[in-house]
């Protein structure tokens, strides 16, 4: 008992000269030919959904990338306007005279 399988197909004229001349430049027979034809069409196809579903992935998480960037964004400038105020409310070491000096920062 075999598991192989036959596979009877229906070529048009065309097709059928082109697939000649393919297995005449590769010199394989028909049936060696025909199984490396699907086994890379099959593999190819796999590549294909996968990358597919790599792009659809990200394409879902770019909105939520998005947003997190916009936090992580809203906080840096939270904490440079802290350190910008406490900045100016810093005394300068060479400054004996006053307790404290208070600047603007534009």
């Amino acid at each position: 008992m075999s598991n192989s399988k036959k596979l009877v197909i229906d070529l048009s004229d065309k097709l059928y000269n082109d697939f000649n001349r393919a297995l005449e430049e590769d010199c394989k027979d028909k049936g060696e030919f025909i199984k490396e034809s699907i086994i890379l069409y099959v593999e190819n196809k796999k590549k294909i959904n996968y990358l597919d579903k790599m792009k659809n992935g990200y394409l879902e998480m770019a909105e939520l990338n998005e947003e997190i960037a916009e936090m992580g964004f809203a906080r840096d400038i939270v904490e440079f306007n802290e350190y910008e105020a406490n900045l100016s409310e810093c005394d300068f070491p060479d400054d004996y005279r006053s307790e404290k000096r208070r600047y603007i920062l534009c």
